[in-house]
């Protein structure tokens, strides 16, 4: 039994998304088309530039619709050199993995083995790449996805706390890898603040209201 898909029916399939997507979204300034990857196994994955005013409506539309089940990725990128309309970027990483929990039968769940060769159209496992622009704002958002998948709920809460992207709608918001006292506004990814590297030696900026030593001052990370 063959473990991996044809080549020919994953670029169809990835195709297949593509024009569905470019339907239904027409008359938006949604983009969307193949790529492969440079490395590996060289797949298709599909990467859509989306409309920051529409993103929720797509997800729910990727995840219901294309059967896109899996997040495994959400970020952030500053980009203050970027264009006008792209000085935010989040970056979302999606999968359409198929796998679904098989009824149980007698108190034993049976296994379902799928022949990788012969999936087709959306059977076929797929990457999806989304790349969503904010233009030049102090208070960088987008639309949350918390709701339409599980994974979405800490990869927000990481770009929130690294980055400053606020995601509207977003349930319980919070700091997951700063501290919990981390001042109001400071978030260490955006570009105006000078971390320890590059020849600068103090953990944070004083702007920030950071004034305590860090306990491991000496140690160049």
């Amino acid at each position: 039994m063959a473990m991996k898909t044809r080549a020919d029916f994953a670029e169809e399939s990835a195709q297949q998304a593509v024009d569905e997507l470019l339907t239904r979204w027409s008359g938006t300034s949604l983009s969307a088309e193949v790529c492969n990857h440079s490395s590996g196994f060289k797949r298709p994955f599909v990467r859509i530039e989306c409309p920051r005013n529409h993103w929720r409506a797509v997800a729910k539309h990727l995840r219901f619709e294309l059967g896109v089940d899996h997040c495994s990725m959400i970020t952030g990128i500053h980009w203050p050199e970027g264009a006008d309309d792209r000085k935010w970027e989040v970056v979302v990483h999606l999968m359409r993995m198929n796998v679904t929990n098989p009824p149980e039968r007698g108190g034993w769940t049976e296994q379902v083995i799928h022949d990788a060769e012969i999936l087709q159209d959306d059977d076929v496992p797929m990457e999806f790449e989304v790349r969503i622009g904010i233009p030049d704002t102090t208070r960088p958002s987008v639309q949350s996805v918390q709701e339409v998948w599980v994974g979405a709920d800490w990869n927000e809460k990481e770009t929130w706390d690294l980055v400053g992207i606020d995601f509207e709608g977003h349930e319980k918001m919070r700091r997951v890898l700063q501290p919990h006292d981390t001042p109001p506004g400071y978030h260490p990814l955006q570009k105006q603040h000078k971390i320890r590297y590059h020849d600068f030696e103090e953990m944070y900026d004083d702007a920030q209201g950071f004034g305590r030593k860090p306990v491991d001052l000496g140690k160049i990370k």
